[in-house]
């Protein structure tokens, strides 16, 4: 028997798990990330935005990125694998890059895709998967976000038209956005439209003064009686049914970007470990420094082997929103964790953009909370154990 070799990068030798195909996926991504993202993403998180976002997206569709794994409408229709190991990838660069293609593919097209007419379909997914047309999602609201049942916008019938009041928060893509997906309160329940932002009384105002997410562009959206033909209302679904399997499919991206931003720190942590010297020799040489790299090590790899089950498993019966949960609340809690502990190893150099650590520690702070909180993650978990829903206040 040949003797398995022990790879620090590879511990459990989990590119055994995967196909040349999926492998090859995985390096294309990466090395057009270090040739078009990675010298630049220091400098983009300082400046508070990426450098001709549109032209990145373009390079993205061109790569098969936006929307991967949807088919039909031109688009590439990868496996969920594929685009696990594509936001692996992306995330280690940045998770502002990573947000950026998620919202695109996972939250804007994929409601499209998922609920749209099939005129709307046709309207915007070919041309949304090439990057030529850009999307964003509109459900978070300044006072709604765990709760987006409860939300103000509204949007009421007009003839053959529909016209949208209200605002939505935090929406990343939105100051450059084409086509804003939007849910809104009507007579019928929860319903969403495909709204074009060009339409008159749609404005985009940029969130500035963040320390989270600083390389992705992130808007308030306005609607002042916003007026769209009633093609662009999704006729499939009402409800929260629908923005929330939108956030199932989003947070299942999650679950593997996250390990790229931990995996970054790690290998920024155990490189700086073997040539940072205190007290005569390498840091790596001491107990403690020791012991945080082999329990980043051991959380690393098992949250990339919980993404890639639950990647198996969505390509072959799919998964459950329970499912879903276990692996963004594991997966970015551990992630944050190693962040954490990778700053420590490099001391005052943690806190420097010269090293991937702090950029990283401050974009998992939002990944943390965005897409489902901890505590909402905890309590659908809580509820598929016990039973029992805790969800809000009792009767």
């Amino acid at each position: 028997m040949a003797k398995t070799t022990f790879d620090p990068m590879d511990p459990l030798s989990l590119d055994d798990l995967l196909s040349p195909e999926e492998i090859a996926v995985r390096e294309s991504v990466r090395t057009m990330l270090a040739k078009r993202v990675q010298p630049h993403i220091a400098e983009w998180f300082e400046a508070g935005g990426v450098e001709k976002p549109r032209e990145l997206f373009r390079e993205f569709g061109a790569l098969g990125l936006l929307g991967m794994h949807l088919e039909g409408y031109e688009l590439p229709g990868l496996s969920a694998v594929d685009y696990g190991l594509a936001c692996v990838e992306l995330e280690a660069c940045d998770s502002g890059i990573r947000s950026m293609v998620s919202v695109q593919g996972s939250l804007a097209m994929y409601a499209i895709w998922k609920f749209a007419s099939e005129e709307e379909k046709q309207r915007w997914l070919p041309s949304m998967g090439t990057g030529e047309t850009v999307g964003c999602f509109g459900l978070t609201e300044a006072d709604f976000g765990s709760d987006p049942g409860s939300m103000r916008t509204r949007a009421k019938r007009d003839g053959d038209d529909w016209v949208l009041d209200g605002s939505k928060m935090w929406i990343s893509n939105g100051t450059f956005a084409d086509v804003a997906v939007i849910w809104a309160q009507t007579d019928d329940g929860i319903r969403g439209f495909a709204v074009p932002t060009d339409l008159p009384g749609f404005t985009a105002k940029e969130i500035k003064h963040k320390m989270s997410l600083r390389a992705s562009a992130t808007a308030e959206l306005v609607l002042e009686g916003v007026r769209v033909p009633s093609g662009a209302m999704f006729p499939e679904v009402r409800g929260l049914r629908g923005p929330l399997s939108c956030l199932t499919e989003a947070r299942y991206g999650i679950v593997w970007g996250s390990m790229g931003a931990a995996r970054s720190s790690f290998e920024a942590a155990l490189d700086y470990s073997k040539t940072r010297e205190q007290f005569g020799r390498p840091i790596g040489g001491f107990q403690l420094t020791q012991a945080k790299l082999a329990d980043m090590c051991l959380e690393l790899h098992k949250g990339l082997l919980l993404a890639l089950h639950l990647g198996r498993r969505k390509d072959s019966v799919g998964l459950s929103t329970e499912q879903v949960s276990f692996g963004k609340l594991n997966n970015v809690r551990e992630a944050l964790d190693i962040c954490r502990t990778a700053r420590t190893i490099l001391g005052a150099n943690g806190i420097s953009l010269e090293y991937p650590v702090i950029r990283h520690m401050n974009n998992l702070e939002s990944v943390l909370t965005y897409e489902g909180t901890v505590e909402m993650h905890t309590l659908v978990l809580g509820q598929a154990l016990t039973g029992e829903n805790a969800f809000g206040a009792r009767d």
